[in-house]
């Protein structure tokens, strides 16, 4: 705590944040422009796998927090899943307050460091700000302020570690440690709970490990963001499929009593068209996970993935971003974009398409995959592309993509990559048949609690929703610890009475 107190003393010292505070009066706030995240350079970048976007410097990052109004009403709040108070962390930064406004952002998201750079702010929190609803300006960056305290607090060395009550003895399993899974651990703990994290591969971290490359999220970060739970006392045990590996019935013998499902929806999809099976058509699943978490990209390795240099990746999201400046990082001469929709329709982040244009990827929008061809040795080596025109709009609100017939064409490739979605995860599920399912595969949850037809289950993230961001995720995970905590002590309740 000395440490502590003795840094947050230097930074208040720092003569230039003094001559920013006395430069900025109140009623210039709403004049000032919004900050510019520092970037590596495209043509550099989309040769190395370091993260883009750089961080916000000191000056930079007070100079943000001072656009904020602090308003009286602050609707960032209610955009935000997992319920951040915003104006408080910013007024810390502002404040010249690094550290505490770190320790802000902790009393209610377990993983800051990843939130500030993943999450589609645009959308949410940001999309709420006065600046927007009412100013019709650029929002404050509440996202690069987030990751800028979180990355501030990491690399002053004095990690704060949320306060949590005295055990209780009570044992609980998160299965998966994905976002909504550290979610509901990062709570449970803080209230007194025996937690233990299963997860089903030999790292931790889920989707936030196999699924997102290090240019947008290095691993090191997700690592510390779980040190500092198992530093609250959450338990991870890794390579433990349940369902497998033991049951949920093996877990309740050995005394867990709740459970949290956030097994993810990791069961990929295909287009099922001719060809689809040649060798080399990944889908992004496994194309992302060999990379990422595998060290594929290193051609030395033990199962290097093949790097092709003609490389079309089906999909809009932010996967297949994702995957298609992967391709162009292992060294793909054209790395493309094969997307039914216009590019106005594409659900993936603005930031993510437009690093994807400046890192010469090739958008060929309303397109659509119809058939693949493959040498002799059974490799994927062209496809057949159909063009399509934007029809009425269906359930989704976006107009849907119509064939325009006679007009197919061939593209040479080398190397395909499917991400247009994924099912969810069906090993609990199917471990599980007295589980109320929807059609779909995804668990039934009340939404409130999300606790399932079975009383000490609770469920949430892409087991739930099939397909959604980390902070929907973590939210759902929040609410769900809530609902587990209330079941718990109502149960306690009973039995002393």
């Amino acid at each position: 705590m000395d440490n502590i107190q003795e840094t947050l003393k230097a930074e208040r010292q720092k003569p230039w944040r003094e001559e920013i505070r006395k430069a900025i009066k109140p009623k210039d706030r709403t004049s000032m422009q919004r900050v510019k995240m520092p970037e590596q350079e495209p043509d550099v970048r989309n040769k190395n796998h370091k993260e883009v976007n750089r961080g916000l410097t000191e000056q930079m990052a007070v100079k943000e927090a001072q656009r904020c109004l602090d308003c009286a009403n602050p609707t960032c709040i209610s955009g935000c899943p997992v319920g951040i108070n915003i104006p408080k962390f910013i007024k810390r930064i502002e404040q010249g307050e690094f550290l505490e406004s770190a320790k802000v952002l902790k009393e209610t998201n377990a993983l800051p460091a990843v939130c500030g750079r993943v999450c589609p702010q645009e959308v949410q929190c940001e999309a709420s700000c006065f600046y927007v609803q009412k100013l019709k300006k650029d929002p404050v960056a509440i996202g690069f302020l987030e990751r800028f305290a979180a990355d501030y607090e990491r690399n002053s060395g004095n990690i704060s570690i949320p306060e949590v009550k005295k055990k209780n003895g009570i044992k609980v399993g998160i299965i998966g440690s994905g976002p909504s899974g550290l979610a509901v651990a990062g709570d449970m703990v803080k209230w007194g709970y025996d937690v233990t994290v299963f997860e089903a591969l030999h790292e931790i971290g889920g989707v936030l490990k196999y699924g997102i490359p290090e240019f947008r999220l290095p691993n090191e970060i997700v690592d510390v963001e779980i040190e500092n739970l198992k530093s609250m006392g959450v338990k991870f045990k890794t390579n433990f499929v349940v369902g497998t590996t033991g049951s949920v019935d093996d877990l309740r013998e050995e005394g867990f009593e709740a459970f949290f499902v956030g097994s993810g929806a990791g069961l990929p999809r295909f287009m099922n068209i001719k060809g689809e099976n040649y060798r080399r058509i990944f889908s992004s699943n496994e194309y992302l996970t060999r990379v990422n978490l595998m060290n594929a990209a290193n051609p030395d390795y033990d199962t290097p993935v093949f790097s092709g240099k003609n490389v079309a990746v089906i999909g809009g999201g932010n996967t297949a971003m994702d995957s298609v400046r992967t391709s162009k990082r292992l060294g793909a001469e054209k790395s493309m974009i094969i997307y039914r929709r216009s590019i106005e329709e594409m659900p993936a982040r603005v930031e993510e398409v437009e690093h994807a244009k400046e890192e010469d990827i090739i958008f060929m929008n309303l397109n659509n995959p119809v058939e693949y061809f493959a040498d002799e040795n059974g490799n994927v080596n062209r496809m057949r592309v159909q063009k399509m025109e934007l029809g009425e709009p269906d359930s989704s609100g976006r107009r849907r993509p119509v064939p325009l017939e006679g007009s197919e064409y061939e593209v040479d490739v080398d190397t395909v990559v499917v991400a247009i979605g994924v099912s969810p995860n069906p090993l609990i599920p199917a471990s599980m048949p007295e589980l109320d399912v929807t059609d779909w595969g995804t668990i039934k949850v009340d939404q409130d609690s999300m606790q399932s037809s079975v009383e000490d289950v609770f469920a949430g993230g892409d087991i739930v929703r099939g397909g959604a961001t980390v902070i929907l995720a973590m939210g759902d995970g929040r609410k769900a610890a809530a609902g587990m905590h209330s079941y718990i002590q109502e149960k306690a309740g009973k039995r002393k009475s």
